[in-house]
C-alpha cells in the first residue's frame, strides 16, 4: 500500500487552539527500550477558540498506558486514539488537569525525531513536530507552557542529566538510579522542550551578564573529547556578549548547556538553556578541524544561541512563520561573524551560499515564498528560501530604514512581542512604528517566491554632464501549492550603488533619487540621474549585494577590470573577477569546451588582471585575495547557462580556465607560497588572519597543480606530510583528490589509516573521493558505502558521501547514462523507512533537474518517476518527489 498523501496545511486555513496549557509537569524515567513518561497537562478552554470542541492531542508512534482527567481515571468511551493521537470527546469547560503515561523505545527511533538514544546518550530533537512522539500533546508553537522536568536514569549509564531552565533538585532514586529536576520559567512551545541523558565529559566557564546575572556555560561531549571543546566554550561568550552590545539582549536563565551528539538530523537545536549540536559544529583541534570547521562552530554556536530571544522568547505563532526566527537569526549570526572577522569575506561567502543554495531552489519546482502559503511536511520547508533569503529580507529592511532606526525597531519588536507566538505582521509593525513608514509594499517579500532579475543600463551625456541609470525590475510567475501562479508584483529593492571613474576613484556626483548611497526601486521601472559627471564612469551597482537579486547590467570587460582594480566596495570588486570569469565560462560551454588548451583573449586580460591584483594586493588581505582568485563553480555557471546544461562541456571549460590561469601566473602564485608560509614553531591559530593566509597559499596550490599536474603532486604530497594543521592536510589532499594516479591513492590510503578512529575526519575523506568528477566515481562510492566507518544511520556519514556526491559533483551526478541519479535515489529509497527527514533532504539534489540537457532530463525523470511508484514512500520523501514531477512551474514576467 502507498502511504496516504499527507492533506495541504494552508497559512489561510489557521486558527487558533481550541485549548491552553499553562503548565506541563513531566516525569521521564529512561530506559534504552521502554522509556516511561508521565505528562501532567495544566489545561483551560482558550477563549478565542471553540467553546465545547473536543480536546485533539497530536501524537506518534506512543504507546499509551494511563489517562486521568483531574486525578480520575476516564470513563470509558471518553478517549479515543490512533496513529496521529488521542482525542477527549467532552472536556470540561473550566480549567483541568489531564495526566497521560505513555512508552516508547529510544534505541529504536532511528528517525531521530522525539526522544532517542545515539551511542549510549539520550537525547531530543522536537523541532518541528517531535514532541507527540514523546507524550500525547498540543504540539504546536503557539501553544505555551512553562515547564518542570524530572528526569530518572540508571546511575551507571546516565550519570549526567540535563534538562530545559535552572536545576531544581536531585538525588538518589533507589540503589541503582538517580533523578534530576530541571525548572524553565518561560513558557514555551512543545518544539523548545530538550533533554539529555547519559555519560558526557564537560567543561566550562561563567558569564555576568549586563544585568548582573552569573551564567554558568557549560559544554557536554563524548568522554575523551573535551579538549576539543574550548573553542566552543569561547565561542558561547563571545555571542553571549555580542549579542548584548548589538542588540541589547540579555541572557534570563543561571545555566547555559551546549550539549554535542554524533546521530543529529540537523546542525543544531536551540532548546531553551539547553542547546544540542551535532558534534560537527562543537568539536575541533588543529590537527582534526579546518578554518571553515572552526568558522562553522562559531557561526552555528551563535546562531542557536541568539535563537534564545529571536525563537524562543519570541517564537512562532504557526510554522508559516518560520522565516521569523530562523531569517531573522541568520541575520544575526552572519552579523556576528562579520564582526569577528571579516566583513568583506564574510559577505562573500553569504552571498555564495545564496546563489549556490537559494537562487537554485528559487528557479526550481521547489520553489515557494520566504513565508509559505501552503505545506504538506513542515520538515521540508527548513530551506535555502527560508534560512538565507529571509535573513536577506532583514538586512533589506535595515538597509531601508537606517541602522539607528533598524535597532529601534529591533527593541520594540522585542519588548512588545516578548513570551509571545509572532508572525511576519508583528514584525514588520515594529519598524513601521518605529520609520512612519508603510512597508506594506516591502512585505512582498514574503509572500512572493523566484528570484528577481533587475536590469539597468546606463548612458552619458556629455553635454548636459549627466549620467543616467535606467532601472527594470521583473520577478517569473511561479505557481505554487497555494497559488496558481498570480501575477508578481513590485518589490521593495534597495540599490546601493556608486560611480567609479574610468582612472580610478569615485566620480563625486550628485542625484535627487540617490540617498546615502541608496536608491530604492519601489516600482517596475525607475531612473537614477547624476549630474555633473564630465566623463562616462562606471556604475558600481548593489554593492554589498544589497538585494537578493540578479542583475542584468551589460558591463564589458574593460568595465569589469575598472572596478576588479578601482571600486572602493569589495563585493563589486570580487564580482567583478567572477563576472569576468563567468563570460569565459559560459561563452566556451556553451560552445561546447572543444578546446581545453585555449582559454581565449577573455581569459588572457583575467589572467593579467588577477596578476596585477595579486602584485598589489594579495599580502595585504590574503582571504579577500584567496576570493577573488577563485573562479566560479560548475553550479554557478549552470545557473548562469539556465537552460540545457551540458555540466561536461561546463567542468571542461572551467578545468581549461583554471589551467590558464595556473600557467600565466605561477611565478606569484610560487612566490606567495612562499611568503604566506606560517613560520614552523608558530602555534596554529584559526584567526581570521592566519586562516587568510592558508586559505590564499591553498588556492595558489589548485592553481599550480591544475596548471601543471606534477608539480602540483608534488607540491601537495610535500604538503600532506608536512602539514601541521588539519586544513593545510585536507587542501593538499583535495588537490591530489584532482590528480588521478597512484600518489592520489597513496594518499587518500595514509589519510584514512591516520584518521581511522576520527568519525569527523573521516566524513571529509569520504566527502573528497565523492567529488572527484571522474567516470569511477559512482562506484567508488558504492565501495565506500560499504567501508566500515560508512552507515545509513549516521547523517553525517550520509550526507558527506552521497551528499557530497549529489551536490558538489554535478559531472557524475548529472551522467549521461543515469548511474548518477539511480545511486542516490537507491540511497534515498533504503533511507526513506529509517530516517525520512535526512531521505527527503538528500532527494533535494533532484530540484535542477529540468536545467540539464534532454537526455539527462529524461534519465533524471525516469528516477524520479521510479521514486514516486516506491510503495511505502513517508510523507517527507512523497512531498518531495510529487514537487520536484510536478509539471513546471515557472514562467518569465517581462
Amino acid at each position: 500500500m502507498r502511504t496516504e498523501t499527507p492533506p495541504v496545511i494552508r497559512l489561510a486555513d489557521y486558527r487558533p487552539s481550541d485549548y491552553l496549557i499553562d503548565r506541563v509537569d513531566l516525569d521521564v524515567r529512561l530506559h534504552p527500550t521502554e522509556t516511561r513518561i508521565t505528562a501532567t497537562l495544566a489545561l483551560r478552554p482558550n477563549p478565542a477558540g471553540e467553546a465545547g470542541a473536543p480536546l485533539v492531542l497530536d501524537g506518534d508512534d506512543l504507546t499509551l498506558l494511563a489517562v486521568a482527567l483531574d486525578g480520575q481515571p476516564t470513563a470509558p468511551g471518553a478517549i479515543e486514539t490512533g496513529p496521529r493521537g488521542l482525542t477527549l470527546h467532552q472536556p470540561p469547560g473550566r480549567p483541568f488537569v489531564l495526566s497521560l503515561e505513555t512508552q516508547v523505545n529510544p534505541s529504536a527511533n532511528t528517525k531521530l525525531m522525539g526522544l532517542y538514544r545515539s551511542n549510549g546518550v539520550y537525547c531530543t530533537q522536537c523541532e518541528a513536530d517531535g514532541f507527540r512522539r514523546i507524550t500525547y500533546f498540543l504540539d504546536r508553537p503557539d501553544v505555551l507552557a512553562v515547564y518542570t522536568t524530572r528526569i530518572e536514569a540508571d546511575r551507571t549509564e546516565a550519570p549526567v542529566l540535563l534538562g530545559n531552565g535552572n536545576p531544581v533538585e536531585s538525588g538518589a532514586a533507589g540503589a541503582d538510579r538517580h533523578y534530576a529536576v530541571w525548572h524553565d520559567p518561560h513558557p514555551k512551545p512543545a518544539y523548545l522542550f530538550a533533554l539529555v541523558g547519559g555519560r558526557l565529559g564537560r567543561i566550562g566557564s561563567s558569564f555576568t551578564t549586563m544585568e548582573g546575572r552569573a551564567v554558568e556555560v557549560a559544554v557536554y561531549v563524548e568522554p575523551g573529547k573535551e579538549d576539543r571543546a574550548p573553542y566552543a566554550l569561547d565561542a558561547v561568550r563571545r555571542a553571549m556578549a555580542w549579542d548584548e552590545r548589538a542588540f541589547g539582549r540579555a541572557y534570563d536563565l543561571d545555566v547555559f548547556n551546549v550539549v554535542a551528539v554524533s546521530d543529529f538530523n540537523m546542525g543544531a537545536m536551540e532548546n531553551k538553556g539547553l542547546n544540542i549540536f551535532n558534534d560537527k559544529y562543537v568539536l575541533a583541534s588543529p590537527d582534526t578541524a579546518t578554518d571553515t570547521d572552526y568558522a562553522n562552530i562559531e557561526a552555528i554556536i551563535a546562531h542557536e544561541y541568539f535563537h534564545n530571544w529571536s525563537g524562543n522568547r519570541v517564537t512562532c505563532r504557526d510554522w508559516f512563520q518560520l522565516c521569523l526566527k530562523e531569517g531573522l537569526t541568520v541575520f544575526r549570526d552572519q552579523e556576528f561573524s562579520s564582526d569577528e572577522r571579516s566583513r568583506p569575506v564574510h559577505r562573500i561567502a553569504e552571498v555564495r551560499t545564496l546563489r549556490a543554495r537559494q537562487f537554485p531552489e528559487d528557479a526550481g519546482p521547489l520553489a515557494h515564498p520566504v513565508r509559505p502559503q501552503a505545506y504538506r511536511e513542515i520538515n521540508n520547508f527548513y530551506t535555502a528560501t527560508v534560512y538565507e533569503k529571509g535573513a536577506e529580507i532583514v538586512r533589506m529592511l535595515r538597509t531601508l530604514l537606517g541602522p539607528e532606526t533598524f535597532r529601534a525597531g529591533m527593541d520594540l519588536f522585542f519588548a512588545r512581542c516578548d513570551g509571545t507566538a509572532a508572525t511576519v505582521e508583528d514584525f514588520l509593525a515594529a519598524f513601521a512604528q518605529v520609520s512612519g513608514r508603510d512597508l506594506t509594499a516591502f512585505a512582498r517579500w514574503y509572500a512572493q517566491a523566484g528570484t528577481p532579475v533587475v536590469s539597468v543600463s546606463g548612458r552619458h551625456d556629455p553635454l548636459a554632464r549627466t549620467y543616467t541609470l535606467d532601472f527594470h525590475q521583473s520577478l517569473p510567475v511561479v505557481a505554487t501549492e497555494a497559488s496558481a501562479g498570480a501575477e508578481p508584483q513590485p518589490l521593495v529593492i534597495p540599490v546601493a550603488l556608486g560611480l567609479v571613474a574610468p582612472g580610478g576613484g569615485a566620480v563625486a556626483a550628485r542625484s535627487e533619487q540617490v540617498r546615502d548611497g541608496v536608491f530604492v526601486l519601489e516600482q517596475e521601472s525607475g531612473r537614477v540621474v547624476y549630474t555633473d559627471v564630465a566623463e562616462a564612469p562606471v556604475p558600481s551597482l548593489f554593492r554589498g549585494f544589497s538585494a537578493p537579486v540578479k542583475l542584468a547590467h551589460a558591463l564589458d570587460a574593460g568595465q569589469r577590470l575598472t572596478l576588479l582594480a578601482r571600486d572602493s566596495d569589495p563585493f563589486n570588486r570580487w564580482q567583478a573577477a567572477q563576472g569576468l570569469a563567468l563570460d569565459v565560462l559560459t561563452a566556451r560551454a556553451r560552445a561546447g569546451a572543444p578546446l581545453e588548451d585555449e582559454a581565449g583573449a577573455d581569459g588572457a586580460a583575467l589572467a593579467e588582471a588577477l596578476g596585477s591584483f595579486l602584485d598589489a594586493e594579495a599580502v595585504a588581505d590574503p582571504a579577500f585575495a584567496a576570493l577573488v582568485l577563485t573562479i566560479p563553480g560548475d553550479q554557478e555557471v549552470a545557473q548562469e547557462i539556465g537552460a540545457n546544461v551540458d555540466p561536461d562541456a561546463i567542468h571542461r571549460a572551467r578545468r581549461t580556465l583554471r589551467r590558464h590561469l595556473g600557467r600565466a601566473l605561477a611565478p606569484r602564485l610560487v612566490a606567495l607560497r612562499e611568503r604566506l608560509a606560517d613560520p614552523t614553531e608558530a602555534p596554529f591559530s584559526p584567526d581570521a588572519a592566519s586562516a587568510g593566509r592558508r586559505a590564499l597559499r591553498n588556492a595558489a596550490l589548485d592553481l599550480v597543480a591544475a596548471a601543471d599536474p606534477e608539480t602540483g603532486t608534488r607540491l601537495a604530497e610535500a604538503q600532506c606530510a608536512g602539514a601541521t594543521n588539519m586544513t593545510d592536510r585536507l587542501a593538499a589532499l583535495a588537490t591530489l583528490a584532482l590528480l588521478p594516479g597512484e600518489a592520489r591513492e597513496r594518499a587518500l590510503q595514509a589519510f584514512a589509516q591516520t584518521y581511522r578512529a576520527e568519525p569527523l575526519v573521516l566524513d571529509k575523506w569520504f566527502s573528497l573521493q565523492a567529488m572527484i568528477p571522474e567516470a569511477g566515481t559512482v562506484e567508488r562510492v558504492r565501495g565506500l558505502m560499504r567501508h566500515e566507518g560508512f552507515s545509513l544511520g549516521n547523517p553525517n556519514r550520509v550526507r558527506s558521501l552521497v551528499g557530497s556526491f549529489s551536490l558538489n559533483n554535478p559531472t557524475q551526478f548529472h551522467r549521461e547514462d543515469g548511474a548518477g541519479y539511480d545511486l542516490v535515489a537507491e540511497t534515498v529509497l533504503a533511507l526513506d523507512a529509517r530516517n525520512p527527514q535526512v531521505a527527503a533532504r538528500l532527494l533535494t539534489a533532484f530540484s535542477t533537474w529540468r536545467m540539464v540537457e534532454a537526455k539527462r532530463r529524461a534519465r533524471a525523470e525516469a528516477a524520479l518517476r521510479a521514486i514516486a511508484a516506491s510503495p511505502g514512500l513517508s510523507p517527507d520523501v512523497g512531498d518531495i518527489v510529487g514537487r520536484s514531477l510536478a509539471p513546471a512551474r515557472h514562467s518569465a514576467n517581462a
